[in-house]
């Protein structure tokens, strides 16, 4: 499946669910049902800039985004976390009014079943996208399938909330749960705002990449002196590489940007969409021996 199938995935099953948590929440009278038809709202929100994002980050770079247009999924996962932060606390400001105001929950059955539904639609969907984001490296897909894995947690916490309610009649439950649903988004938001903020300050690519990439340049270690200045960041699903790279004085331009091109090249392939520069600059050492120059035996 390609990214944009799986966005349009998650829009369309986002707007069913609104559409039923809503209905459910309304005939109920449930605070915590509501608190999820707005929380499936927000995700049809997010499901759609992830959508947009997506298809923007896929074009080539062009005249003004000479790096590509990778960083827009980067923008669109933050906007995404600020909109779950905004509905938790609306949340929370709900069922504060509800505990002071009291209320009664009704049509405890449907409830069950819907949230039910929600909660095995929201699992199914999360996985395709977890396994589209991993394939295709989409921050975008996964800060959405991040979203519909909450929703699973939380609409199984109503599914036990309203189903403690239906055996104890303790309606109070109801906007306890609400808190609790929001809490848990509260803590969604913050995770997702760090990991696409991030990238945003072009930090390095993690550790274990940069290992990665270390490697393959130490695979060419015979026909080079030492390389230095490696400096990595991610921008969306998109990886820029540079680094320096001194060869031996007398080599020929040809053979230098051999070398740098199957060097790149083999980076290039750890990852898909990465970008690789390498910048060549000859041994100035005097002394050949002192930098492991086998300079004096090419002569």
């Amino acid at each position: 499946m390609q990214p944009t199938q799986a966005a349009t995935l998650s829009v369309v099953s986002n707007a069913a669910l609104v559409a039923l948590k809503l209905t459910a929440g309304v005939a109920m009278g449930s605070v915590s049902v509501i608190s999820e038809a707005i929380h499936s709202g927000l995700d049809l929100l997010a499901a759609l800039i992830a959508l947009f994002s997506v298809r923007q980050s896929s074009r080539p770079p062009d005249e003004t985004h000479r790096y590509g247009h990778g960083k827009i999924e980067n923008v669109s996962a933050l906007v995404e976390a600020l909109l779950i932060f905004v509905a938790a606390v609306w949340i929370i400001a709900e069922a504060v009014q509800r505990l002071l105001r009291g209320g009664v929950v009704k049509e405890l059955g449907l409830g069950l079943v819907i949230m039910g539904l929600s909660a095995v639609a929201n699992a199914v969907v999360s996985t395709v996208l977890f396994r589209v984001a991993r394939r295709h490296d989409s921050q975008a897909l996964l800060a959405d399938g991040l979203h519909l894995r909450t929703d699973v947690w939380t609409s199984l916490g109503v599914v036990l909330g309203l189903g403690a309610i239906r055996v104890t009649g303790l309606v109070v439950l109801d906007p306890l749960i609400a808190i609790g649903v929001a809490l848990l988004i509260i803590k969604a938001a913050w995770d997702l705002s760090q990991a696409s903020f991030l990238p945003l300050l072009d930090v390095s690519m993690p550790e274990e990449e940069e290992r990665r990439i270390r490697e393959i340049v130490e695979s060419f270690r015979g026909e080079y002196v030492e390389f230095h200045k490696l400096r990595t960041r991610r921008a969306g699903p998109e990886r820029h590489v540079d680094l320096h790279l001194v060869v031996h004085a007398d080599h020929r331009i040809d053979e230098v940007h051999g070398l740098a091109e199957r060097i790149e090249k083999a980076i290039e392939g750890l990852w898909p969409r990465t970008s690789v520069l390498i910048h060549t600059e000859p041994c100035r050492a005097r002394d050949c021996e002192a930098c492991r120059c086998p300079c004096e035996e090419r002569r």
